[in-house]
């Protein structure tokens, strides 16, 4: 693993370039994949924080997608020799709105690549950082850092780490059912073909998991829309959240949150069934 440590920090400093045009459709199909009321949406339409995760997909060919429905390893992201991939966490900083009607250029640069040891044995962290821009702006209108985790097969033995509990209360609370449907409408809407959320044979047999995997960025959204429902005219200015724990399609689990006693800050919480914390994160606003 250290040999390969050093070659994949090769990749530290790579970059790519993608460009797309910011339309309504996406915007329309999230809102209703997030059971909110219906958006009126036309060109100049600004978009909720995160809402640009609709946009930049990673159109790879079939031919290069690999056994566990990401992109074969190489290419951009390095070739970590590790076989599950989970979306660890993100911090933002939202600078300018993005609207409908937008082009939209998305630069990404690989800032890190480190490895730990964990409980479950090596780990391996990827961090990406994305400027997003619109209409040939020199000022990125969102900046993004992307932390990505990569992590050994499951074994009977693996000990996982003990849960944390969910502070207790919240202003804001929405109970979420992640059935199938869900899971599968947010993977189409992000073209995301990662098995783990929609195949249960793969994400059980293969990785060990009890259920499909509720994906991380979803449940941020979800944070992000308990913000927009419980204070629409909140202006986020920024975001980070850390995912601590899976969420499974197997119960029901709750977004929370609290605006502190600021008027700025925002924490914002996600636990399972139980009552474990299962994501934690903090909003800012201007």
């Amino acid at each position: 693993m250290e040999t390969s440590l050093d070659n994949l920090k090769a990749w530290i400093g790579r970059s790519e370039r993608v460009h797309d045009q910011i339309g309504a459709t996406p915007a329309k199909a999230l809102n209703a994949t997030l059971d909110y009321p219906a958006m009126h949406v036309e060109t100049g339409t600004a978009l909720p924080p995160l809402w640009h995760w609709l946009y930049f997909l990673p159109l790879h060919q079939q031919s290069d997608v690999g056994p566990d429905g990401h992109a074969k390893r190489g290419g951009f992201l390095p070739p970590v020799p590790l076989p599950r991939r989970m979306w660890a966490g993100s911090q933002f900083e939202f600078r300018s709105p993005v609207r409908v009607g937008d082009a939209g250029e998305r630069t990404s640069t690989i800032t890190d690549v480190s490895v730990k040891e964990g409980r479950t044995g090596k780990l391996v962290f990827v961090k990406v950082r994305h400027e997003l821009r619109c209409n040939g702006s020199a000022d990125p209108a969102i900046v993004e850092f992307h932390d990505i985790v990569y992590r050994d097969a499951k074994r009977p033995t693996d000990v996982e780490p003990p849960p944390q509990r969910a502070e207790a209360g919240a202003a804001w609370q929405r109970e979420i059912v992640p059935d199938d449907v869900l899971l599968f409408r947010y993977s189409a809407l992000t073209f995301n073909g990662h098995r783990i959320h929609y195949d249960r044979k793969y994400v059980t047999e293969v990785e060990g998991y009890p259920g499909l995997i509720v994906h991380g960025p979803l449940i941020a959204t979800l944070l992000m829309d308990v913000v927009r429902r419980n204070a629409p005219d909140a202006d986020v200015a920024t975001f980070r959240f850390k995912a601590v724990r899976p969420t499974f399609d197997l119960n029901p689990f709750r977004v929370n949150g609290q605006l502190q006693e600021d008027g700025k800050t925002i924490k914002l919480r996600a636990q399972d069934h139980e009552g474990w914390l299962t994501m934690d994160a903090v909003a800012t606003l201007r």
